[in-house]
């Protein structure tokens, strides 16, 4: 299960595919050293994008 506490690099290494949910939010930069120290919480205040909306289209990803 994905949270809001892991960093993103940690979401993608559990499944790769989440990466087109990141993307479309606007969050091109899922690959640069932000993805290592940023959480999907911290990401999705960035973006402006509602955290528990982005964390179910994250978890129902296959």
């Amino acid at each position: 299960m994905i949270t809001k506490d892991m960093k993103i690099v940690e979401v993608l290494q559990v499944n790769p595919n989440t990466a087109r949910v990141f993307t479309s939010y606007g969050m091109g930069c899922i690959h640069c050293l932000l993805a290592n120290g940023e959480s999907v919480e911290e990401a999705a205040l960035h973006h402006g994008v509602d955290v528990e909306e982005m964390l179910a289209k994250l978890n129902a990803v296959k």
